[in-house]
């Protein structure tokens, strides 16, 4: 995740599962899931960022591999 020409106070990134795939592990976030839609939202210590700042998170996925579309956003 990077930050724009402003900072930011909180992150999330989106994107749609593909078809028999998990996710069993995240760090650098906090994921929850509805449906087919994985959401990756920051961790109380990586949420604030300054212009232009960014922070990665990972995740251990089960599962055929996919190129997914992100969905990147600051509430």
């Amino acid at each position: 995740m990077r930050a724009g020409g402003a900072p930011i106070n909180g992150w999330t990134v989106r994107w749609t599962l593909g078809g028999g795939q998990s996710i069993s592990q995240v760090w650098n976030g906090t994921l929850s899931t509805s449906g087919s839609t994985a959401t990756v939202r920051n961790a109380p210590y990586n949420g604030s960022l300054p212009a232009s700042g960014s922070t990665t998170f990972g995740f251990i996925a089960n599962g055929s591999p996919s190129a997914p579309t992100l969905t990147c956003a600051s509430p």
